[in-house]
């Protein structure tokens, strides 16, 4: 009798086993051919300014931009894109994908984020085929946005939104966190303490960024949007952005 009732509460359990991530592991590890080591998001110029000093200084940049800037607005972009692939909806995914690639407040943010898309989809075509996929290519004939492309692909692959985009946000802090270790520099425990410190941010964003409405679209990091445009004359660099 005791072994039914042990057997009867296992059911449920291995019946709600997680799902595969090893894909999304993979797509959004440092080793992806996407470039995004080339890339600081404008961080270069505010260490070169002042703005980032210490660890301190990095965890609040940092939680400021997943709060209110860039890596904010891509969350909500890759809940929309990730709907629209998921229901075969190719207005509603054209409908993403353009407002991504205007919604670049500057030149090189543009580049970042269409050349880590771009290079991203053809990864993913070349190494983790699926049908769905095809939905990115025939709806859209233009240039995809990093966050765009990553939704559409966990779609296609059918990977959870929430486990997609908490993946995509701490791959995008920690990628941040990594410039800074060098620009700064700071050493890589304190790398790991701020970017340990965006965690609760992290998980609060990725709650919330499938509930924003595209018309509700905006952010207020304009520090980093100026960042980001002052690094096109910047007389020394590093990243490309």
């Amino acid at each position: 009798m005791a072994t039914d009732t042990a057997d009867a509460i296992a059911a449920p359990v291995e019946a709600a086993a997680a799902p595969d991530l090893i894909a999304l592991f993979v797509w959004l590890s440092p080793a992806y051919p996407v470039g995004a080591f080339a890339y600081s998001h404008g961080l270069e110029w505010a260490v070169e300014a002042g703005d980032i000093r210490d660890m301190v200084g990095l965890q609040r940049w940092v939680d400021d931009l997943l709060r209110h800037g860039g890596p904010f607005t891509d969350a909500v972009l890759l809940a929309h894109a990730w709907r629209a692939a998921r229901a075969g909806d190719s207005a509603g995914f054209v409908e993403v994908a353009e407002l991504a690639c205007a919604f670049a407040p500057s030149r090189e943010r543009q580049m970042e984020t269409l050349n880590q898309g771009d290079a991203f989809l053809t990864a993913t075509r070349a190494a983790w085929p699926a049908p769905g996929l095809d939905l990115l290519s025939t709806a859209w004939r233009g240039r995809l946005a990093y966050p765009v492309a990553v939704g559409g692909a966990a779609a296609a692959h059918g990977l959870p939104l929430a486990a997609t985009l908490t993946g995509f946000l701490t791959a995008v802090a920690a990628n941040l966190v990594s410039a800074a270790v060098r620009l700064v520099p700071l050493g890589q425990t304190d790398g790991n303490r701020a970017l340990a410190g965006c965690a609760s941010t992290i998980r609060a964003i990725a709650a919330e960024a499938p509930h924003v409405d595209l018309d509700a679209l905006g952010g207020a990091a304009l520090r980093s949007d100026i960042a980001s445009m002052r690094h096109e004359t910047q007389y020394t660099r590093l990243f490309r952005s």
